[in-house]
């Protein structure tokens, strides 16, 4: 397989954009068929990824990630300081796999969704691409540095296409996504410098001393010695090699005594030990993009104000990355303060669960009943990753990528009404079903997808997040099992306002508000709506029948991935509050 392939995936989309740069404006349909050809070949770049990635493969610290692509990016020489190093390092492992694939397909769909958009099509286009080629970077990029640059660039193309292209209240909208997000960024910006100046690379460094030759990969054997030398302080500052690499992070024989963010530092800041400060503000920064209750209100906001293709967008990729920072860099990064916050992090996952689910009852306009309903579904994820079971972080990123298919799926079914009638309010439409019966299949198969039906993919993510959460008291002790019991109520509250929102709108006597029946045309589906809504309903019941078709790839990654946290947690855990004494 291409030795660039993750490359291509980026940058596909930035191609695209370019492309699209160099367009006249008059040139509506072209502008559009390079968008689409670009995500099409991104699209088809991820499955090609996805059947090539093996998933019997193991990644642990630097060993494992396959389809390895690293460079010396930036570097120069700081004098006493040691050397400064940035790499251009990609890689991907079973958590990241479901992440691309579902990225190359919603990109996929958000274009066709994207179709009728006549307000700017060239900056609207170009926006969108760049947007993709953002979100995709965060997914494979093994250097926190190059991640926190694609994380950051992700939020001028979408404040734009919120801002511009949006609803009434779009401003105000795009500026409250822009404030939260950024607020976040910069506590991950803090974070990521204090693990900067605690963390060397021991290859890099090996070179730097002498132990290996410049380009060559320095054995494991010369990597413990400098590992050894490290920690006794017998390497000159000169030449040590400072690292933003994610995997070199993640060894704790990599972090310079006495350093900051050290578990041996003893430093404290408010009476907790610095390396939990970190890990809270690295959480707070992506449970904002999660979102986690109570830094979710921007969420709402965003979607009611975005057009329909960036509502599915926001909801099937941008919150994702939220979820796959907190298990791609906090928790193999801080696992003592994982295991130490493990009831925390938990509580505020049961906690959005069912906050989530009782806004959403309490909604009148559809999309806003559907924004909530991701802030409970996505507390799910929180919940499998607190209890650090096997069966509950598969569940996390299980309930990742069905939920990026569902919420797709569903903020089109809401598009498809508003399409038609310019009004949304649940309201306003009685018997729905009599005009448009095609359409309201697709919903009945969002809405039960959504709410856990079993054979649909939303169900297995649920089942494993529940199983884990229930077996955590056993597995793990970190979590108490009434949490969990508590999150089964979300289920049930889900079932409530999906039924009655099916209830009111589609079903009984056809009747529309009189205000709408002159504009309104309820027409039932396009070629373009089957287009969108057939793939993702086909793939909402392929991963919930045949789930084995993800698990098989993210298992063993996930498994290592547990047995990493949970060991070096409480080991350092311990080290850590036994200098405290």
């Amino acid at each position: 397989m291409n030795d660039f392939i993750l490359s291509s995936l980026i940058f596909t989309p930035l191609l695209a954009a370019l492309l699209v740069l160099l367009l006249p404006v008059r040139l509506q349909h072209t502008i559009k068929a390079v968008a689409l050809a670009g995500t099409v070949v991104q699209m088809g770049l991820a499955i090609l990824l996805y059947f090539g990635f093996d998933g019997t493969v193991l990644a642990n610290g630097q060993q494992g990630y396959q389809f390895v692509e690293k460079l010396n990016w930036i570097g120069f020489t700081l004098g006493s300081l040691g050397r400064f190093q940035i790499d251009y390092f990609l890689g991907v492992d079973g958590i990241s796999i479901s992440m691309v694939l579902l990225t190359g397909i919603v990109g996929v769909i958000g274009v066709i969704s994207s179709w009728t958009i006549t307000k700017n099509v060239k900056g609207y286009f170009l926006l969108y691409l760049l947007l993709l080629t953002s979100v995709m970077g965060c997914f494979l990029a093994l250097d926190f540095f190059l991640f926190y640059l694609f994380f950051e660039f992700m939020l001028l193309p979408m404040y734009f296409l919120i801002g511009i292209w949006g609803g009434p209240k779009r401003e105000y909208a795009a500026i409250k996504f822009f404030i939260y997000t950024l607020v976040g960024s910069l506590f991950i910006l803090l974070v990521m410098i204090g693990l900067y100046t605690s963390v060397i690379d021991p290859q890099a460094t090996a070179v730097q001393m002498g132990f290996a030759e410049q380009g060559a990969e320095a054995g494991k054997a010369v990597v413990t010695q400098v590992q050894q030398m490290l920690q006794r302080n017998a390497i000159s500052s000169y030449n040590l090699v400072r690292t933003f690499s994610i995997p070199a992070m993640m060894e704790p024989a990599n972090f310079i005594p006495n350093s900051l963010l050290h578990v041996l530092s003893g430093s404290v800041l408010w009476d907790l030990p610095l390396r939990f400060i970190a890990f809270l503000l690295l959480f707070a920064g992506f449970a904002i993009k999660v979102p986690s209750v109570p830094v979710h209100t921007w969420l709402p906001d965003a979607h009611v104000e975005a057009p329909t293709p960036i509502s599915v967008l926001l909801a099937a990729i941008l919150l994702k990355v939220g979820g796959y920072g907190l298990i791609r860099i906090v928790y193999p990064i801080f696992p003592d303060a994982g295991a130490y916050f493990a009831v925390l992090v938990g509580g505020l996952g049961v906690l959005s669960i069912i906050y989530g689910a009782l806004n959403a009852l309490a909604m009148s306009d559809l999309k806003k009943l559907i924004a909530y309903s991701s802030v409970s579904h996505m507390g799910f994820v929180l919940l499998g990753l607190a209890s650090l079971t096997v069966e509950g972080v598969n569940g996390a990123v299980y309930m990742m990528f069905s939920h990026g298919i569902i919420s797709a799926m569903l903020f089109l079914v809401v598009g498809v009404i508003y399409d038609r009638a310019h009004d949304r309010m649940i309201q306003n439409f009685r018997g729905l079903a009599h005009m448009m019966p095609v359409y309201t299949v697709f919903v009945v198969i969002a809405f039960f997808a959504s709410l856990g039906l079993p054979g649909f993919s939303g169900f297995i993510a649920e089942l494993l997040v529940l199983v884990g959460g229930f077996g955590a008291p056993e597995a793990t002790g970190l979590l108490p099992r009434w949490l969990t019991v508590v999150a089964v109520f979300g289920l049930l509250l889900a079932a409530a306002y999906y039924l009655w929102a099916l209830q009111r709108m589609f079903f009984g006597k056809y009747w529309i508000f009189p205000e709408l029946r002159e504009k309104a045309t309820l027409t039932d589906l396009t070629t373009r709506e089957y287009l969108m809504l057939v793939p993702l309903a086909l793939l909402a019941l392929l991963f919930g029948i045949f789930p084995h078709l993800l698990l098989d790839k993210i298992g063993l990654t996930v498994t290592g991935f547990t047995e990493l946290v949970l060991q070096r947690g409480q080991e350092q855990l311990g080290l850590i509050l036994s200098t405290l004494r």
